[in-house]
């Protein structure tokens, strides 16, 4: 049996896969608010896409190939099998996207929670090992079927506690922290699902083929890249409670009824008129009373 080495370039790798996941779910977290507030269908199915790219690309997917970065095998190259190692970050987008899809509509239940969990944990795990099937070296590769039960298990508890914390989570802080737990989770799964591989490499040596790693890092590096400054976009530029709200109070002004231009006193939902420095620079914008902020 070969010997394996799963932190070839210390703790760097480990480090780095951590960060990927918080950021990934972090981001993914806040999409997910952005589903419950949804005004159509068509906002929620468009935040639920992101979520799930944030988290099933980001948090999950790209979290995986960076802790790979530093898996090696003693005496073997490893290149991988580009059509299924895409397949396996399809694999992890989707299956959060039905996950939250499961989870997210209609009344939050426990039953709806536990079932998008099981679906997206099962999703995960294929994802792991579907990615571990796209390696390739001279040798084979066999798993301790103990430790794959226990690898599912995680990936179906992290995946239901995700879910739990997308459909529930509304505050910066609150988000931050469940992030920094969903990290932990989806990076407990990956190195319990490593722990169950051994390699026993083939008598003689031979060509290995496949792509290398440095041919994969840099363009996944700048989709990481391009998919993060994308969802940051994309909520910097959503309109928040207090557009909405100004919105709603500015419609309301422009079809008034004709009693209210008569001298009655029209609705005023986030108390413009109690702001006359609401004109100057640099003035905030007043939330409605009745509604507590995300």
């Amino acid at each position: 049996m070969a010997e394996i080495n799963h932190f070839e370039y210390g703790w760097i790798t480990p480090a780095l896969s951590y960060a990927l996941s918080v950021l990934g779910s972090f981001l993914g977290l806040i999409c997910a608010t952005r589903i419950r507030i949804a005004s159509s269908a068509g906002q929620r199915v468009w935040w639920g896409g992101l979520a799930a790219l944030a988290i099933g690309g980001t948090a999950i997917w790209t979290m995986h190939f960076m802790a790979m970065l530093g898996f090696a095998v003693g005496g073997t190259r490893i290149r991988y099998d580009l059509p299924i190692t895409a397949a396996s970050a399809v694999f992890a987008v989707v299956a959060v996207g039905i996950g939250l899809a499961i989870a997210g509509t209609g009344r939050v239940s426990v039953l709806r929670i536990v079932g998008g969990g099981l679906f997206t944990g099962a999703g995960v795990a294929a994802m792991h090992y579907t990615g571990m099937a796209a390696m390739r070296l001279d040798g084979r590769l066999s798993y301790d079927r103990t430790r794959v039960v226990l690898s599912i298990v995680i990936a179906v508890v992290a995946a239901t506690v995700a879910l739990w914390l997308a459909v529930t989570v509304r505050r910066g802080l609150a988000i931050f922290g469940s992030a920094l737990v969903m990290g932990v989770a989806v990076n407990g799964m990956h190195f319990a699902g490593m722990s169950a591989l051994s390699a026993h490499l083939h008598p003689g040596g031979g060509e290995v083929t496949g792509a290398d790693v440095s041919t994969l890092l840099v363009p996944i590096i700048l989709a990481v890249i391009f998919v993060v400054v994308g969802l940051v976009y994309a909520l910097l530029a959503a309109p928040t409670d207090e557009d909405r709200a100004a919105a709603a109070y500015l419609n309301g002004r422009l079809t008034a009824e004709p009693a209210d231009r008569s001298g009655e006193v029209t609705a005023d939902p986030v108390r413009l008129r109690a702001r006359p420095t609401l004109g100057r620079p640099g003035t905030p914008f007043p939330s409605r009373p009745d509604r507590a902020p995300l």
